[in-house]
């Protein structure tokens, strides 16, 4: 038996999972008699976010070892944009980079929700499980989902780059401390946070209403790209309130994980991730 590097070792697997995209069939993915069934959205209540949450934390506490070394990357990629951002002068977008992850959280979370997805149905799941998504046959839309939400992510370090231009630049901070200072010192600082902040706020609520229960609903039934969305639309309207606050607690929930060196998101990310597959049961019928 061959011994392989960890690194050569999961691009084994990776690459393995990457040569069956989408190989799976619907019979064989979907086995179950709500697959090609109309989606009915149900009401919510605070309550239920809650329950989401126990949940996701008990899918995580159940492949704690599993989830911890499909999530060690997080803090890695996070400390890896904080860096190219330092070190590229781009003091101004640290926290945009931080901050818009939450746009792109849904897209880390696919794995874990594929994993609750199938310790749901009794499988035995291990952190490997997490790649088949890969094999889906919906794995087209997820990835069309992916682009937007990437692009959305893109728009929105574009936007706060202009704001900053407007505001505090267009040069760079001399440093950290000095950049702080402008930031909360100045007019032009506080500008700069509100204009910021509004402009984060409608980029979230853009994220939220796309992506709510679009990659669950995906890996759940047999649905297209369009019905996705649409159906995650309707669930917002049908639920403002509780889905404001979902909104509210990952947006809070990845930027406390994200302060200690990214770390937290080790366990952050697992939790949310799971809960999500649970808030998708809570919402859809």
């Amino acid at each position: 038996m061959e011994i392989q590097s960890i690194p050569a070792w999961l691009w084994g697997r990776f690459n393995g999972a990457a040569l069956n995209v989408g190989a799976a069939s619907p019979q064989e993915y979907w086995q179950h008699p709500d697959a090609a069934a109309p989606t009915i959205i149900r009401r919510i209540g605070f309550g239920d976010l809650g329950t989401a949450l126990r949940r996701g934390a008990a899918d995580f506490a159940a492949n704690r070892t599993d989830v911890l070394f499909l999530c060690l990357f997080y803090p890695v990629v996070g400390l890896v944009l904080g860096r190219v951002a330092a070190g590229y002068n781009m003091i101004p977008l640290l926290f945009p980079l931080v901050s818009g992850f939450a746009l792109v959280g849904p897209i880390a979370a696919i794995g874990l929700n594929e994993m609750s997805r199938r310790r749901e149905m009794g499988a035995q799941t291990g952190w490997t499980d997490a790649f088949a998504v890969l094999r889906a046959p919906s794995i087209g839309a997820i990835a069309m989902l992916c682009a937007v939400l990437l692009c959305l992510f893109l728009a929105w370090l574009w936007a706060a780059s202009a704001i900053y231009d407007a505001t505090l630049g267009p040069l760079p901070p001399i440093s950290m401390t000095a950049f702080a200072q402008d930031v909360l010192t100045t007019h032009a600082g506080h500008v700069m946070i509100g204009v910021g902040m509004l402009a984060g706020f409608w980029f979230a609520v853009a994220a939220l209403a796309i992506s709510v229960v679009s990659f669950p609903l995906l890996l759940d039934r047999d649905v297209s790209f369009l019905d996705a969305v649409t159906t995650s639309l309707r669930a917002l309207l049908a639920n403002p309130g509780p889905l404001a606050a979902w909104g509210l607690i990952v947006a809070v929930g990845l930027v406390l994980g994200s302060l200690p060196l990214f770390l937290g998101l080790i366990v952050v990310m697992p939790v949310l991730g799971h809960a999500t597959w649970h808030l998708y049961r809570k919402l859809i019928q």
